[in-house]
């Protein structure tokens, strides 16, 4: 089946008449009578009756024809959708997170994108460090930002953006909420909630452990982590970058080593779309300085 075979078929269905359908399709008339008969025999019958003055369409014909006119409207969506691709009126974007990275680093950068393109389509995959490696090899995802990704493959590529501490955060209640710096001995009698989403959570908890200090529960996400200090249930320690509600107080930790990295990854050899593109040099070349610390 052809398209140009369903344009004819959904012409002469609409006029009834293959003079004037073969004037609408701007071909003779017996092309056009041509492909139409080329089309009932793939269908295995006839689509019109052949009468005048208007041509009708059989039993078959009509139970075709919605079929036909959404297969040939998606075939023009397809192309119109194409072309627009093409010439730069819409820009596409897939981007793959791990669960610690806020998205609010991106902002400021995808409103400048914005501006640059009619038509903006954004597609955010999160997951794991080894999900967004995964993402990225199969082509789900064309860029990747976690703070380590564990994976040696040799097509990965990966530009630093920046490095950043963690700090303590507790309830406007708590106790430690009015201090700027907290001691380690402070968090000795406190119920620490491990984030262990984070690619770092094992770290900071064999850290926490060297200075007798044990993680007292286990969070999967940080909406609930956020809800629990809230909650006065427990106390955390999140990245400088997070974003944390007012209601909450930070600390810094005198004595806790615990960094780590924010990277940018890509697949080195694929083709990227215009917008992954901007996207990667906007991340590059940005001053991470005042927002990680």
């Amino acid at each position: 089946m052809e398209m140009h075979q369903v344009r004819y078929f959904l012409a002469v269905a609409q006029l009834l008449n293959f003079t004037r359908a073969a004037e609408e399709c701007n071909v003779t008339q017996p092309s056009l009578t041509r492909a139409i008969k080329q089309l009932e025999a793939e269908l295995g019958g006839d689509l019109f009756r052949r009468e005048r003055p208007a041509a009708q369409l059989t039993e078959l014909g009509q139970r075709m024809h919605p079929l036909l006119k959404q297969c040939y409207d998606a075939a023009a969506g397809a192309r119109s959708l194409a072309s627009s691709f093409k010439g730069g009126e819409i820009g596409a974007l897939r981007i793959a997170l791990t669960h610690s990275i806020d998205l609010a680093l991106l902002i400021p950068h995808l409103n400048e994108i914005k501006r640059q393109f009619n038509r903006l389509e954004l597609r955010f995959l999160r997951g794991s460090s080894r999900e967004v490696a995964e993402f990225l090899k199969k082509g789900e995802a064309e860029l990747g930002i976690a703070a380590e990704i564990d994976e040696s493959w040799e097509r990965l590529d990966v530009w630093p953006l920046f490095t950043e501490g963690f700090e303590l955060v507790v309830s406007s209640g708590h106790r430690l909420a009015g201090r700027s710096n907290v001691e380690l001995d402070d968090l000795r009698a406190e119920q620490l909630l491990g984030r262990t989403f984070c690619e770092h959570s094992s770290r900071i908890a064999a850290s926490l452990r060297e200075h007798g200090i044990e993680h007292g529960h286990e969070i999967s996400s940080e909406r609930d982590l956020i809800e629990l200090v809230e909650a006065d249930v427990g106390v955390a320690m999140v990245p400088h970058t997070s974003q944390v509600p007012e209601s909450l107080k930070r600390a810094a930790v005198t004595g806790l080593d615990a960094r780590r990295t924010v990277s940018l990854y890509g697949v080195a050899g694929r083709q990227r779309t215009a917008v992954a593109n901007a996207v990667m040099r906007m991340l590059r070349g940005a001053d991470w300085r005042q927002i990680a610390g």
